[in-house]
Protein backbone atom coordinates (compact mmCIF):
# COMPACT_ATOMS: atom_id res chain seq x y z
CA UNK A 1 0.00 0.00 0.00
CA UNK A 2 2.72 1.92 1.16
CA UNK A 3 5.30 1.89 -1.96
CA UNK A 4 5.93 5.27 -3.70
CA UNK A 5 4.57 3.87 -7.17
CA UNK A 6 1.11 2.79 -5.93
CA UNK A 7 0.84 6.14 -3.98
CA UNK A 8 1.73 8.26 -6.99
CA UNK A 9 -0.84 5.94 -8.61
CA UNK A 10 -3.46 6.70 -5.42
CA UNK A 11 -2.78 10.76 -6.62
CA UNK A 12 -2.83 10.35 -10.24
CA UNK A 13 -6.23 8.70 -10.02
CA UNK A 14 -7.74 11.21 -7.48
CA UNK A 15 -6.17 14.58 -9.65
CA UNK A 16 -8.23 12.88 -12.79
CA UNK A 17 -11.59 12.14 -10.67
CA UNK A 18 -10.83 15.65 -9.03
CA UNK A 19 -10.37 17.61 -12.54
CA UNK A 20 -13.48 15.82 -14.01
CA UNK A 21 -15.72 17.09 -11.09
CA UNK A 22 -14.27 19.94 -11.48
CA UNK A 23 -15.30 20.70 -15.14
CA UNK A 24 -19.18 19.70 -13.44
CA UNK A 25 -18.90 22.52 -10.84
CA UNK A 26 -17.17 25.14 -13.42
CA UNK A 27 -20.40 24.64 -15.68
CA UNK A 28 -23.07 24.69 -13.15
CA UNK A 29 -21.11 27.93 -11.16
CA UNK A 30 -22.33 29.89 -13.82
CA UNK A 31 -25.25 28.48 -14.33
CA UNK A 32 -28.84 29.24 -12.89
CA UNK A 33 -29.08 26.90 -9.37
CA UNK A 34 -31.71 24.23 -8.81
CA UNK A 35 -31.56 23.98 -4.90
CA UNK A 36 -33.11 21.80 -3.00
CA UNK A 37 -32.90 22.83 0.94
CA UNK A 38 -31.10 20.09 3.37
CA UNK A 39 -31.58 23.09 6.25
CA UNK A 40 -32.19 26.60 6.49
CA UNK A 41 -28.16 26.98 5.82
CA UNK A 42 -27.25 24.10 3.92
CA UNK A 43 -27.65 23.44 0.49
CA UNK A 44 -27.35 20.93 -2.08
CA UNK A 45 -27.53 21.30 -5.41
CA UNK A 46 -27.61 18.93 -8.38
CA UNK A 47 -24.00 19.83 -8.92
CA UNK A 48 -23.01 18.00 -5.81
CA UNK A 49 -24.87 14.61 -7.07
CA UNK A 50 -23.36 14.85 -10.41
CA UNK A 51 -19.81 15.25 -8.82
CA UNK A 52 -19.65 12.27 -6.11
CA UNK A 53 -21.40 9.89 -8.68
CA UNK A 54 -18.18 11.19 -10.85
CA UNK A 55 -15.95 10.93 -8.65
CA UNK A 56 -16.71 7.41 -6.76
CA UNK A 57 -17.22 6.09 -10.37
CA UNK A 58 -13.90 6.91 -11.36
CA UNK A 59 -12.35 5.61 -8.48
CA UNK A 60 -14.24 2.38 -8.01
CA UNK A 61 -12.87 1.70 -11.71
CA UNK A 62 -9.57 1.83 -10.59
CA UNK A 63 -9.65 0.74 -6.41
CA UNK A 64 -13.00 -1.93 -7.10
CA UNK A 65 -11.69 -3.56 -3.14
CA UNK A 66 -11.69 0.21 -1.95
CA UNK A 67 -14.53 1.08 0.76
CA UNK A 68 -16.10 4.31 0.02
CA UNK A 69 -17.08 7.53 1.98
CA UNK A 70 -19.28 10.28 0.81
CA UNK A 71 -21.32 13.82 1.82
CA UNK A 72 -24.50 12.80 -0.48
CA UNK A 73 -24.32 9.32 0.02
CA UNK A 74 -24.29 9.60 3.72
CA UNK A 75 -26.70 12.07 4.11
CA UNK A 76 -28.76 10.16 1.49
CA UNK A 77 -28.10 6.24 3.39
CA UNK A 78 -27.29 7.08 7.02
CA UNK A 79 -23.14 7.23 8.59
CA UNK A 80 -20.89 5.18 7.09
CA UNK A 81 -18.31 3.90 9.58
CA UNK A 82 -14.91 4.59 9.06
CA UNK A 83 -13.08 1.60 9.15
CA UNK A 84 -9.04 0.37 8.59
CA UNK A 85 -9.76 -0.56 5.19
CA UNK A 86 -8.36 2.11 2.72
CA UNK A 87 -11.51 4.12 2.38
CA UNK A 88 -11.80 7.13 0.13
CA UNK A 89 -14.03 10.26 1.93
CA UNK A 90 -14.97 12.19 -0.79
CA UNK A 91 -16.51 16.02 -0.67
CA UNK A 92 -18.01 16.69 -3.93
CA UNK A 93 -18.93 20.32 -3.66
CA UNK A 94 -17.35 22.23 -0.55
CA UNK A 95 -18.67 25.49 -0.03
CA UNK A 96 -22.17 24.54 -1.34
CA UNK A 97 -23.63 28.33 0.29
CA UNK A 98 -20.48 29.61 -1.87
CA UNK A 99 -21.50 27.55 -5.23
CA UNK A 100 -25.06 29.06 -4.75
CA UNK A 101 -23.67 32.42 -4.56
CA UNK A 102 -21.04 32.33 -7.18
CA UNK A 103 -19.12 33.32 -4.42
CA UNK A 104 -15.98 31.57 -5.85
CA UNK A 105 -14.46 29.63 -2.77
CA UNK A 106 -16.11 26.25 -3.84
CA UNK A 107 -13.92 23.05 -4.27
CA UNK A 108 -14.05 18.58 -4.25
CA UNK A 109 -12.68 17.56 -1.57
CA UNK A 110 -10.70 13.78 -2.10
CA UNK A 111 -8.89 12.03 0.61
CA UNK A 112 -8.03 8.68 0.81
CA UNK A 113 -7.74 6.98 4.37
CA UNK A 114 -5.48 3.46 5.59
CA UNK A 115 -5.71 2.12 9.17
CA UNK A 116 -8.18 5.70 9.49
CA UNK A 117 -5.38 8.09 8.96
CA UNK A 118 -5.57 10.20 5.73
CA UNK A 119 -2.74 9.55 3.54
CA UNK A 120 -3.64 10.99 0.11
CA UNK A 121 -5.10 14.21 0.04
CA UNK A 122 -6.49 16.60 -3.45
CA UNK A 123 -8.55 19.56 -2.83
CA UNK A 124 -9.36 21.29 -6.01
CA UNK A 125 -10.93 24.63 -6.92
CA UNK A 126 -12.08 24.75 -10.48
CA UNK A 127 -13.01 28.45 -10.48
CA UNK A 128 -9.93 29.88 -9.27
CA UNK A 129 -8.08 26.78 -11.03
CA UNK A 130 -6.12 25.95 -7.74
CA UNK A 131 -4.72 22.50 -7.25
CA UNK A 132 -3.80 21.24 -3.75
CA UNK A 133 -2.14 18.00 -3.28
CA UNK A 134 -0.45 15.57 -0.35
CA UNK A 135 0.82 12.56 -0.50
CA UNK A 136 2.52 10.86 3.42
CA UNK A 137 5.59 11.76 2.91
CA UNK A 138 6.07 13.54 0.00
CA UNK A 139 5.46 16.89 0.33
CA UNK A 140 2.12 19.26 -0.18
CA UNK A 141 1.99 21.18 -3.55
CA UNK A 142 -0.41 24.17 -5.30
CA UNK A 143 -0.24 23.10 -8.94
CA UNK A 144 2.79 21.59 -8.83
CA UNK A 145 4.60 23.88 -6.93
CA UNK A 146 5.79 22.95 -3.05
CA UNK A 147 3.53 24.89 -0.62
CA UNK A 148 4.98 25.16 3.70
CA UNK A 149 2.61 26.46 6.62
CA UNK A 150 3.51 30.09 7.78
CA UNK A 151 6.30 31.06 9.96
CA UNK A 152 4.28 33.42 11.77
CA UNK A 153 5.01 32.97 15.35
CA UNK A 154 2.61 35.39 16.91
CA UNK A 155 -1.03 35.06 17.24
CA UNK A 156 -1.65 38.98 17.89
CA UNK A 157 0.05 38.72 13.85
CA UNK A 158 -2.00 35.81 12.78
CA UNK A 159 -5.14 36.13 9.93
CA UNK A 160 -7.52 33.69 11.84
CA UNK A 161 -10.08 31.39 9.44
CA UNK A 162 -13.52 30.04 11.18
CA UNK A 163 -16.87 29.05 10.06
CA UNK A 164 -20.86 29.99 11.27
CA UNK A 165 -21.70 26.77 11.07
CA UNK A 166 -25.40 25.26 9.57
CA UNK A 167 -27.42 25.90 12.82
CA UNK A 168 -29.19 29.13 13.73
CA UNK A 169 -30.34 28.42 16.93
CA UNK A 170 -29.67 30.81 19.79
CA UNK A 171 -27.54 28.73 22.01
CA UNK A 172 -25.13 27.70 19.32
CA UNK A 173 -24.84 30.88 17.77
CA UNK A 174 -23.96 32.76 21.48
CA UNK A 175 -21.39 30.13 22.01
CA UNK A 176 -20.31 30.92 18.51
CA UNK A 177 -20.30 34.44 18.42
CA UNK A 178 -19.04 34.77 22.43
CA UNK A 179 -15.91 32.92 20.99
CA UNK A 180 -14.86 34.80 18.07
CA UNK A 181 -15.54 38.05 20.51
CA UNK A 182 -13.03 37.02 22.68
CA UNK A 183 -10.21 35.64 19.51
CA UNK A 184 -10.60 39.43 17.86
CA UNK A 185 -8.99 40.74 20.80
CA UNK A 186 -5.92 38.85 19.99
CA UNK A 187 -5.65 37.92 16.48
CA UNK A 188 -4.69 40.38 13.47
CA UNK A 189 -8.04 39.75 11.55
CA UNK A 190 -10.92 37.26 11.29
CA UNK A 191 -12.07 35.24 7.97
CA UNK A 192 -15.38 33.27 6.68
CA UNK A 193 -14.40 31.75 3.46
CA UNK A 194 -17.30 28.65 3.43
CA UNK A 195 -15.05 26.34 2.96
CA UNK A 196 -13.99 23.88 5.31
CA UNK A 197 -11.18 21.88 2.74
CA UNK A 198 -9.86 25.50 1.28
CA UNK A 199 -9.20 26.79 4.63
CA UNK A 200 -7.07 24.04 5.73
CA UNK A 201 -5.25 24.56 2.39
CA UNK A 202 -4.82 28.23 2.69
CA UNK A 203 -3.16 27.47 6.09
CA UNK A 204 -0.89 24.68 4.36
CA UNK A 205 0.46 27.41 1.61
CA UNK A 206 0.66 30.23 4.58
CA UNK A 207 -2.61 32.55 3.29
CA UNK A 208 -4.31 31.78 6.81
CA UNK A 209 -2.10 31.32 9.85
CA UNK A 210 -5.11 29.68 12.36
CA UNK A 211 -8.32 27.66 11.45
CA UNK A 212 -10.50 26.40 13.47
CA UNK A 213 -13.99 24.60 12.98
CA UNK A 214 -17.08 23.20 15.17
CA UNK A 215 -19.90 21.37 13.61
CA UNK A 216 -18.97 21.18 10.07
CA UNK A 217 -20.51 18.21 8.01
CA UNK A 218 -18.19 15.08 8.08
CA UNK A 219 -15.14 13.81 7.75
CA UNK A 220 -15.32 14.53 3.95
CA UNK A 221 -14.83 18.20 4.92
CA UNK A 222 -11.47 17.74 6.35
CA UNK A 223 -9.42 13.84 4.88
CA UNK A 224 -7.67 15.40 1.98
CA UNK A 225 -7.14 18.97 3.87
CA UNK A 226 -5.26 16.96 6.83
CA UNK A 227 -2.92 15.55 4.59
CA UNK A 228 -2.44 18.86 2.92
CA UNK A 229 -1.99 20.16 5.84
CA UNK A 230 0.25 17.91 8.07
CA UNK A 231 2.22 17.48 4.53
CA UNK A 232 3.22 21.44 4.30
CA UNK A 233 4.50 21.22 8.00
CA UNK A 234 1.58 22.38 9.71
CA UNK A 235 -0.35 20.67 12.54
CA UNK A 236 -4.01 19.60 12.73
CA UNK A 237 -5.74 19.01 16.17
CA UNK A 238 -8.83 19.03 18.39
CA UNK A 239 -9.70 22.85 19.05
CA UNK A 240 -9.26 22.21 23.03
CA UNK A 241 -5.47 21.38 22.47
CA UNK A 242 -5.99 17.54 22.11
CA UNK A 243 -5.35 15.28 19.40
CA UNK A 244 -7.75 14.91 16.57
CA UNK A 245 -10.76 12.79 15.80
CA UNK A 246 -11.10 12.67 12.00
CA UNK A 247 -14.78 11.96 13.26
CA UNK A 248 -15.46 14.24 15.30
CA UNK A 249 -16.59 17.02 13.60
CA UNK A 250 -14.36 19.25 14.84
CA UNK A 251 -10.79 20.83 14.01
CA UNK A 252 -8.05 23.32 14.49
CA UNK A 253 -4.51 23.85 12.53
CA UNK A 254 -1.95 25.93 12.43
CA UNK A 255 1.87 25.57 12.67
CA UNK A 256 3.26 24.68 15.48
CA UNK A 257 4.26 27.47 17.11
CA UNK A 258 0.76 28.43 17.11
CA UNK A 259 -0.75 25.91 18.18
CA UNK A 260 -0.34 26.58 22.41
CA UNK A 261 -0.58 30.01 21.54
CA UNK A 262 -4.28 29.64 19.95
CA UNK A 263 -5.36 26.71 22.02
CA UNK A 264 -4.53 28.95 25.57
CA UNK A 265 -6.56 31.84 23.67
CA UNK A 266 -9.56 29.51 22.82
CA UNK A 267 -9.71 27.34 26.11
CA UNK A 268 -12.11 25.62 24.96
CA UNK A 269 -13.60 22.33 26.68
CA UNK A 270 -13.85 18.91 25.42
Amino acid sequence: MADNGSLEHLLAVAIDAAKKAGEIIRTGFYQTKHVEHKGQVDLVTETDKACEDLVFNHLKQHFPDHKFIGEETTAAYGVTELTDEPTWIVDPLDGTTNFVHGFPFVCVSIGLTVRKVPIVGVVYNPIMDELFTGVQGKGAFLNGKPIKVGSQSELVKSLLATEAGTKRDKATLDESTNRINILLAKVRSLRMSGSCALNLCGIACGRLDVFYELGFGGPWDIAAGIVIVTEAGGVVYDPSGKELDITAQRIAASNATLKDLFTEALQISL
